[in-house]
């Protein structure tokens, strides 16, 4: 008789935990569902160009190019004022082909802006005017003009200084780096994008990369890079961050040379931009050359992750009950199956190892749960 109340009593709590599971499954799915829903909510778009401003065809094939996707903002990988960053040339290498994007605008191409949608970054060519003085005079930016950051749905953008004129310096312990440091490591956004002009990582045989700009981008929470300086586009992942070249918005085209390691493509036959559309989900980066010929595509995600073990011998984490490289309401349903059994047959369900399965197995599990 004792026997049977134990066993009764065993099915009792057995069903109330798996009811407290379903509940807590269904929950996580309808809260994986809102994230979805809201991340469609806002989507975003922008383009970027790089090395562009020399008012040229090129540059008004680029230009139209861009405009044709109705873009939210436009962010440059610099180079915004050939050949000298003078006032005297400012408003017909830029204006003159984007001004509808640019707040306060005050060149003579038509009307600007309502609001700012242009986010350039100082390129070499913007510093050979004395202080950068005609690129920070015509545009209105954040911060102190040179280096600054804002956020539009999903994505933090952090424009970056990255020539040697940069009065708080471009390296990776300089004032500049720090404050981009303090940004990162604040940033509540799912996306986290950095640009600037000299590209630390470089095929091309003209420039190549810039090592001065080698700064911990992953260790500080960057997902993307993005410069110019180089002619040419490419796309390369260094120790897990995506970096990009994008320097052919109008400018002559350079050459490659030997693809350095972790470059994965390259491009430089034809001037071109890049479209990227950026949700709570994932992010795609495409580039097309100027006759909108799609040349290269590339998604970041961050839901629904692929399996992928923690150590080089390929194991999982504990919570990771079924071992397929994602946490879920299988993994939960696997230790509620085995509720209070002790030293379980299966000793993945014993999460914690104490040699029993209860509460504070389900706990990890939800706790990790993707």
């Amino acid at each position: 008789m004792k026997y049977k109340k134990t066993y009764q009593l065993k099915s009792i709590v057995f069903y109330i935990i798996l009811a407290i599971g379903i509940v807590i499954g269904t929950y996580l799915v309808s809260k994986n569902q809102d994230i979805r829903e809201k991340a469609s909510a806002s989507n975003i778009k922008f383009a970027v160009i790089g090395d562009f401003g020399v008012n040229s065809t090129n540059q008004l094939e680029v230009a139209n190019l861009v405009k044709s996707w109705s873009p939210d903002l436009i962010i440059t990988t610099g180079d915004n004022n050939y050949d000298d960053g003078a006032a005297s040339t400012i408003d017909q290498n830029i204006g003159k082909y984007y001004h509808e994007f640019i707040g306060s605008y005050k060149g003579t191409y038509g009307s600007g802006s309502v609001t700012n949608r242009f986010y350039p970054s100082l390129g070499n060519h913007d510093w050979h005017a004395s202080n950068a003085q005609p690129y920070l005079d015509y545009f209105e930016l954040p911060n102190n003009e040179r280096y600054y950051d804002f956020i539009l749905g999903p994505v933090h953008f952090y424009a970056i200084d990255s020539d040697s004129h940069e009065p708080d310096g471009n390296t990776a312990t300089s004032t500049q780096a720090m404050w981009l440091k303090n940004k990162l490591a604040s940033s509540t956004s799912t996306w986290n994008v950095v640009y600037f002009h000299h590209a630390a990582y470089s095929s091309s045989s003209n420039h190549g990369s810039y090592l001065k700009m080698r700064w911990p981008f992953k260790e500080w929470g960057a997902d993307v890079v993005l410069a110019g300086h180089d002619h040419t586009y490419e796309r390369l992942n260094i120790d897990g961050v995506t970096y990009f070249v994008n320097g052919v918005g109008g400018s002559s085209l350079y050459g490659f040379g030997t693809p350095i390691s972790g470059s994965e493509f390259r491009y430089n036959s034809m001037h071109g931009a890049m479209l990227v559309e950026a949700n709570g989900q994932s992010i795609n980066f495409k580039f097309f050359n100027k006759l909108n010929t799609l040349i290269d595509s590339y998604t970041l995600s961050n839901l629904n992750p692929t399996a992928t073990p923690v150590s080089s011998s390929g194991t999982f984490p504990n919570w990771d009950v079924d071992q397929n490289g994602i946490v879920n309401i299988v993994d939960i349903g696997l230790v509620v199956d085995h509720y209070g059994d002790i030293n379980p047959s299966i000793k993945r369900v014993d999460v914690n190892g104490d040699g029993k399965v209860n509460i504070l197995d389900i706990g990890i599990v939800v706790d990790h749960y993707q």
